[in-house]
């Protein structure tokens, strides 16, 4: 009874019926039933955990992209309005409106790609959990045998 109780727990059957080899076959499929169980909800753990890491890199991808796009275009709000005015005193105003959107549309785009590198780089695919699993199958194959 103890044995049963150990193992509902998952424990494994006592070391002197092991040593001996005198586990039952009902016992060896409980252990392995017992022991897939465990492996099956670690590893579904270690998924949840890892796409939870990469959706949390997204949304700061994301994130980033946003702020870089609302930075760029308040910067060409206000660098136009500025600047152009300013600008207008040595160049013609439609040449220092040119300048200053240009500049600022520069500088947009370059923090637009940079986010975008960085959220592309980080793939939502669990690796581990998927590199894990197929060592798994593998050793269960070679087990089976």
């Amino acid at each position: 009874m103890k044995q049963k109780h150990e193992m509902a727990q998952g424990g494994s059957a006592p070391a002197e019926s092991r040593e001996h080899g005198t586990e039952s076959i009902a016992d060896l499929i409980r252990n392995l039933a017992t022991d897939l169980s465990t492996l099956l909800g670690k590893e579904i753990e270690l998924a949840k955990s890892e796409v939870g890491e990469s959706v949390s890199e997204a949304k700061t991808a994301v994130g980033a992209i946003a702020t870089g796009a609302a930075i760029a275009m308040a910067g060409l709000v206000v660098l136009l309005m500025s600047a152009v005015i300013g600008l207008s005193n040595v160049v013609d105003p439609w040449l220092a409106a040119l300048i200053v959107g240009t500049v600022a549309l520069l500088v947009g785009y370059l923090m637009v790609s940079s986010a975008k590198k960085k959220m592309s780089a980080h793939s939502i695919v669990p690796d581990r959990t998927l590199a894990s699993t197929r060592k798994d199958k593998e050793t269960l194959k070679r087990a089976t045998r």
